[in-house]
């Protein structure tokens, strides 16, 4: 119930706040376990293998990453600490009468590199979350394209991911990713 009413408020606040992690800066307040917005801008984040690419949005493009330890996780299973995933998010591009702009596939077509957040697992990272937004170990950080850290509220990413629960390891499109990805190995 209570999962409930976070629910119920955080999506009266989701379209007024945004959503959305390689080495850590751990706050002297948290002993050594990173919080939220204490992720380093993982700056090699290309390199890592595509979790899922070209993902429409309304106005926007995403391209997802998941770095090599991740990318390890087999379907069903949860990714291990260490995994490391990043979401970029560009804007969709306008054309000079300011509608979107869409490619010969009907999709829209990328513009420039707006922001990117960051989720990075370790054991025990998720616990100075709040009780009702916990996803697992899962902590977040929000970044601009240059990558210098943006502030957010990161209630906003953990009540998104929070409905997948366990089962998906609060990662969205789990299940479309190993399918793409087939037989659960990569």
């Amino acid at each position: 119930m209570r999962k409930l009413i976070v629910l119920s408020v955080l999506s009266v606040l989701f379209p007024f706040i945004g959503c959305g992690s390689m080495s850590m800066t751990p706050s002297s307040q948290s002993g050594g376990v990173p919080r939220d917005g204490e992720l380093m801008f993982p700056k090699d984040y290309k390199s890592f293998p595509a979790f899922l690419t070209g993902i429409q949005k309304p106005d926007a493009v995403r391209d997802l990453y998941i770095n090599p330890v991740g990318a390890k996780a087999q379907s069903g299973q949860a990714f291990p600490d260490g995994s490391i995933m990043v979401m970029e998010i560009y804007n969709a591009k306008k054309n000079t009468a300011g509608e979107f702009e869409k490619g010969a596939n009907g999709t829209l077509v990328k513009a420039d590199l707006a922001k990117v957040f960051v989720m990075q697992k370790g054991a025990g990272w998720g616990k100075h979350a709040p009780d009702i937004l916990k996803n697992g170990d899962w902590i977040y950080s929000a970044f601009k394209a240059n990558g210098e850290r943006l502030d957010v509220d990161y209630a906003a990413c953990r009540g998104c991911h929070l409905p997948l629960g366990d089962s998906k390891d609060y990662v969205h499109r789990y299940d479309e990713y190993f399918s793409k990805r087939g037989h659960g190995s990569h």
